[in-house]
């Protein structure tokens, strides 16, 4: 039985961020890749393959993986963070999507009045670089206030006081 190509996961490089092409290669030999998305939670997936693979040498800690994790076969890209001893001979890659990257932006003390001028403020008082850009469709209008440094990905949502529990929503 032939493997539908959308299925396969494509390994890129720890630096990728276009994610268009077939990056250092497809994972023709992995033997499973479970990806667990909870709504405003944890997003991860869990590849597994075979030390005898094609590519086994060059997935590395800090590569990105493109896998589905839909019905429509949508395409998200996670960073493995973790990768076990080989057990017979196969190997457990653990990755958290790319959003997790997030942790590592710090952001500034600022105030917003709405969702839409709290998100356009997120790349101007970032600390370190942000290559990430924040929209909504959302037009609520509240009081946000960051009183001191965090990084992006806690104030987007999962605390009080979050962006999320301000205005509300669901980020995809």
């Amino acid at each position: 039985m032939e493997r539908n190509e959308t299925m396969i996961p494509i390994l890129y490089s720890a630096s990728e961020t276009s994610f268009t092409s077939n990056g250092i290669g497809r994972l023709r030999d992995c033997i499973s890749c479970i990806v667990t998305e909870e709504r405003n939670g944890k997003y991860e997936c869990e590849l597994q393959y075979p030390v005898t693979g094609k590519r086994y040498a060059d997935i590395e800690e800090g590569c990105i993986i493109s896998a589905t994790h839909d019905d429509n076969h949508d395409r998200q890209p996670f960073r493995i963070y973790r990768k076990s001893a080989p057990l017979n001979g196969i190997v457990t890659f653990n990755a958290r999507h790319i959003s997790y990257d997030l942790n590592n932006i710090i952001l500034q003390p600022f105030t917003g009045t709405s969702v839409t001028a709290t998100f356009a403020q997120i790349n101007g008082k970032s600390i370190n670089t942000n290559p990430y850009t924040f929209w909504t469709d959302k037009t609520t209008v509240a009081d946000f206030t960051l009183d001191h440094p965090a990084s992006v990905r806690s104030i987007l949502g999962g605390a009080r006081g979050s962006i999320l529990d301000v205005y509300g929503g669901e980020y995809a």
